[in-house]
């Protein structure tokens, strides 16, 4: 009877082990995720009266540009700045080159002029999460979000003047201090869709005044 129960008590384990072992090599769903799965799609989906979950507009991608024109002058400045925003993202990003020449700002074509980087699924998320949970309270007299930022398409874009509001970037080794556009692309259709499923995930938006 004791050997049963140890052999059973074995097996239990390996199973948890293998569960385990599972849950740490795809990795733990993102917060936000669990969030728009269980909470705002069904929210959504009653606010808009769609007729399936999967008309739920849902967030597509976040794109992040950094201009640089300082880089005419000073190519190095690509680098230090692709560095922080690697550790900030945690991907590699793109340098964006000149198309073109223009010699009154001293610019040759495939001059390095800024950096981009495209963040989906996880990444995309534990982004999102960090920017509104931990970045934006960082931002001093920080009082929300203009809802005037959208392009017609349903996509939402804020521009961050500086770098050093993530918690990923040392303040004492910055060399250089820049900013960041980061444009939120959904799948929405309206405006208002894209306001009210961005709104649902946390975004900070400024209070209509009533």
């Amino acid at each position: 009877m004791a050997k049963k129960e140890k052999s059973e008590k074995t097996v239990k384990e390996q199973k948890t082990t293998a569960v385990a072992e599972t849950i740490v090599e795809k990795g733990v769903p993102p917060r936000l995720f669990e969030l728009y799965k269980n909470e705002i799609v069904p929210k959504l989906k009653e606010k808009f009266n769609y007729k399936s979950p999967a008309q739920v507009p849902k967030l597509e991608k976040i794109c992040i540009n950094v201009g640089v024109g300082q880089a005419t002058q000073d190519p190095k400045i690509i680098e230090v700045i692709a560095k922080d925003l690697e550790m900030i993202v945690g991907q590699k990003v793109v340098v964006t080159r000149s198309k073109q020449a223009i010699s009154n700002f001293k610019l040759r074509a495939g001059m390095p002029i800024g950096i981009r980087v495209t963040l989906r699924k996880q990444r995309m998320y534990e982004f999102f999460d960090r920017l509104i949970n931990i970045a934006m309270p960082r931002i001093r007299d920080f009082r929300g979000l203009s809802d005037k930022s959208f392009d017609g398409r349903g996509n939402y874009t804020v521009g961050i003047k500086e770098q050093i509001i993530f918690p990923e970037i040392d303040v004492d080794k910055v060399t250089k201090i820049f900013g960041m556009d980061i444009t939120f692309v959904t799948t929405a259709k309206t405006d208002q869709e894209a306001y009210e499923l961005l709104k649902a995930f946390g975004m900070p938006f400024v209070k209509p005044q009533t």
